[in-house]
């Protein structure tokens, strides 16, 4: 069978993408015994960035909006499934852009530095072509509002390093 008929049929699974928690969940094993799936927090979610997922979990769907940390959704939580701490970051993952990126290719983009409201992705200028982006993940935030809009989709998610994040004691569910 051809490897691509297989993953048109097989969908997303074959693609190895992850889904991403709402922003202050508990680790994915302690969410998954918390979350009761009443869609709270999805209701919630002002900007429409929580969905439904697989087993009927909430995911944030970088794809259809930005997190604006707003903790609307950890509000709506009644299961504790969601637990923000003070000075805890939502998620602990960053960005890096992938070779398909159109300044990369020598196309005038600069689409998701615009969408950057923490100026973490910056274009640098060069002699004889076009400026590149780079991520500075010390200011970047998570928040995804630079991953829908790239036309070619190539802002990808990566974990920080360690050290990157202030380690909080993880609350149990509710």
């Amino acid at each position: 069978m051809d490897i691509s008929r297989r993953r048109f049929f097989a969908g997303r699974q074959m693609q190895g993408t992850v889904s991403f928690r709402p922003p202050w969940s508990l680790s994915e094993l302690k969410f998954t015994v918390c979350c009761s799936r009443c869609d709270d927090c999805v209701s919630a979610c002002p900007t429409g960035l929580l969905v439904r997922g697989d087993g009927g979990f909430p995911v944030a769907d970088f794809k259809r909006a930005a997190c604006t940390f707003c903790a609307d959704c950890v509000r709506a939580c009644a299961t504790g499934a969601l637990a923000r701490s003070e000075g805890q970051m939502p998620w602990h993952f960053g960005i890096e852009i992938a070779a398909n990126c159109l300044p990369l290719q020598g196309v005038e983009c600069r689409v998701c530095g615009e969408a950057c409201d923490s100026a973490a992705i910056h274009f640098r200028p060069r002699l004889g072509g076009n400026a590149r982006p780079e991520v500075d993940l010390a200011s970047c935030t998570g928040c995804g509002a630079c991953m829908a809009p790239c036309p070619v989709q190539a802002i990808q998610r990566i974990a920080l390093p360690a050290g990157a994040s202030a380690s909080q004691p993880v609350p149990e569910c509710s």
